[in-house]
């Protein structure tokens, strides 16, 4: 017999939704089903346990997952490359955070060089640098506001806006890139 945990640890594996029929609660009540059946030697560990509601659970019986219907399972190997797509994505997602936050540290050192005093707010760099780095080479940005703290050595406020002047320029008309 399963443990709670082992039960909510599948149940959350499998998106809370039997993985024959596709049903999810309130309209049915989620049980675990064997992959291969203790009948037949099924081992009690959470790779051998698949989400099933009551219904699909009974039909199914002591049969083996390799003689359910060819619908079914094609069903179940969509959901198993959705899984693995959607892995793949956060993987991707996860490195693009990280190249940003290098991006945003080597245009604050930039700025650094400049206003040893002032480093932009976590706002701005969430907001204009990632979206900047986003939409141009990180030295394009960097060289943007090296020109933008050395035409505006005075005020860090007013550098930071035309730091932003620029960047909008180069994505804008991209003529003015002079690269």
């Amino acid at each position: 017999m399963a443990s709670r945990k082992v039960r909510f640890d599948v149940f959350k594996r499998d998106g809370f939704t039997c993985q024959y029929c596709g049903r999810t609660p309130p309209a049915i009540m989620l049980e675990l089903d064997h992959v291969i059946p203790k009948s037949r030697g099924g081992a009690e560990g959470i790779d051998n346990y698949i989400t099933s509601c009551f219904d699909c659970n009974r039909g199914k019986g002591k049969h083996n997952l390799d003689a359910i219907t060819p619908g079914v399972a094609k069903t179940l190997e969509l959901i198993k490359e959705k899984r693995k797509q959607l892995k793949a994505f956060n993987r991707l997602i996860e490195q693009q955070e990280q190249q940003y936050e290098i991006g945003v540290q080597a245009v604050n050192e930039a700025f650094c060089d400049n206003f040893s005093e002032k480093i932009p707010t976590d706002k701005f760099n969430r907001t204009s640098t990632k979206r900047f780095l986003s939409l141009l080479p990180l030295e394009k940005v960097k060289d943007a506001m090296f020109i933008a703290c050395t035409k505006k050595s005075e005020d860090p406020e007013e550098a930071l806006r035309y730091f932003c002047g620029i960047c909008w320029n180069w994505i804008k008309r991209p003529e003015t890139r002079g690269w």
